[in-house]
């Protein structure tokens, strides 16, 4: 029997050469660039439509949510039902999303079943017509879902923390209220659609298992539609709130405490991006970070607690994230700002930064693993203007950064004065 006392050895794999494999593309006649990774062992396709469509471009709260999700809800030809049935009848899947710059459609399906389902999106492109009875449905349903979120502290936070990081009239810092669910309109949703989807910016992005009539068949399909009209990202000012402490009462009777403690970032294109998501990982960007081992492991103050980096097209944030209990919320607040310090105080030692190398490492080549993920790398890169030599130069910074490089990064960023401290309870 093994010992279980005893951690299994590891292996360096700091020095490991990570390769991102290339994408092929093509242009349809209509100006749309098609990238695509041709591969895989399974016989499966995955498609996606991005398009310059989230809440960055929408004039009333809660629209290109709105459109994304009823896109796929009735054509002039066929209902809702009718067009569930025919993509769930190829064993296929037709999926939705909106975010802050984008709303994507996803189709995945069999290679074989490409032909008889690639149609349903043609169709939703260029005639879906949002039905009332379908708008009522989706109003009832979010009005409904946002009641109850509401009750709950860990959702009130992430509201509250990104109006006050942004703003809560940039669209990264926007929310949305019953009310805004209720002003909208079928003829919001048509004149969204119009300008965004039937006339917008798109680019396809396909993988997995591609059939040799692949391209024709895209040409036949979407080379004929007005979506390759180019625009640019569209900028907004930001007023974020006053970095200070703030505290929500939302809960009278419940016994835990929603926790953020923020502070603006710049994107991924700041040069100091690449550093701080290695110094995030020791932070709190995994299960063995600093601030799990403490507040997690060592004081019990609460099950998981987390530190991440968003990036956004137009700025960013460097965040914590946890719930304790109501009694332990500024202990764990206390302890958190210590795990700052610390790492401003002492440089990593080599064994800790081994580590993270090593796991960071290990998360890039899971990354890769299949056409679905390369073209998920790929489809990142592409959309905000970057290309492979981020990618790689990603994977050099990983490798080379020194604890020194790494507590100078602390030191710029860690000051308690630039952070919010939201308490939801």
């Amino acid at each position: 029997m093994p010992d279980r006392s005893v951690a299994p050895a590891t292996k360096d794999f700091s020095s490991f050469e990570i390769f991102l494999p290339p994408y092929e593309k093509t242009t349809l006649k209509n100006g749309v660039p098609l990238y695509y990774v041709n591969g895989g062992a399974e016989d499966v396709v995955k498609i996606e439509w991005l398009f310059k469509a989230g809440n960055s471009y929408e004039d009333k709260t809660g629209i290109a949510s709105a459109t994304a999700d009823l896109i796929k809800n009735g054509t002039s030809s066929k209902s809702a039902f009718e067009i569930n049935r025919q993509i769930e009848f190829y064993g296929a899947f037709l999926q939705t999303g909106s975010y802050h710059e984008s709303s994507v459609i996803t189709l995945q399906t069999l290679t074989k079943r490409l032909k008889e389902t690639l149609p349903v999106v043609q169709e939703l492109l260029s005639d879906a017509i949002f039905p009332e009875q379908e708008l009522s449905i989706y109003s009832q349903n979010v009005i409904q879902r946002m009641k109850v979120n509401l009750q709950k502290c860990e959702y009130v936070a992430g509201r509250e923390i990104v109006s006050l990081l942004y703003g809560k009239d940039h669209p990264y810092g926007r929310r949305s209220s019953i009310a805004d669910i209720e002003a909208i309109t079928r003829e919001d949703l048509v004149d969204f659609y119009q300008k965004n989807f039937l006339h917008g910016d798109c680019k396809i992005f396909a993988s997995g298992k591609l059939p040799d009539n692949f391209i024709p068949l895209m040409e036949e399909l979407f080379g004929t539609l007005d979506i390759g009209n180019e625009r640019s990202f569209p900028e907004f000012e930001m007023k974020p709130g006053e970095p200070k402490k703030y505290v929500v009462s939302n809960d009278p009777n419940g016994v835990q405490t929603a926790i953020r403690i923020a502070r603006s970032f710049p994107n991924r294109r700041h040069p100091d991006f690449k550093e701080a998501m290695v110094l995030n990982v020791i932070l709190g960007g995994y299960f063995g970070s600093r601030l799990m081992a403490n507040i997690r492991e060592d004081k019990g103050f609460t099950y998981g607690i987390y530190s991440y980096i968003e990036s956004q097209i137009q700025s960013g944030a460097w965040l914590i994230s946890t719930e304790a209990g109501k009694d332990v919320a500024e202990a764990a607040i206390s302890e958190s700002f210590k795990e700052l310090q610390n790492l401003c105080d002492e440089p990593v030692d080599d064994e800790e930064l081994s580590l993270v190398k090593n796991y960071l490492v290990g998360q890039q080549l899971a990354s890769l693993d299949g056409p679905f993920q390369i073209m998920d790398r790929w489809k990142n890169l592409i959309f905000t203007g970057l290309d492979e030599s981020f990618f790689y130069s990603v994977i050099e910074t990983i490798k080379t950064v020194s604890p020194e490089q790494l507590q100078a990064m602390a030191k710029k960023y860690f000051d308690p004065k630039a952070y919010f401290v939201l308490s939801v309870t």
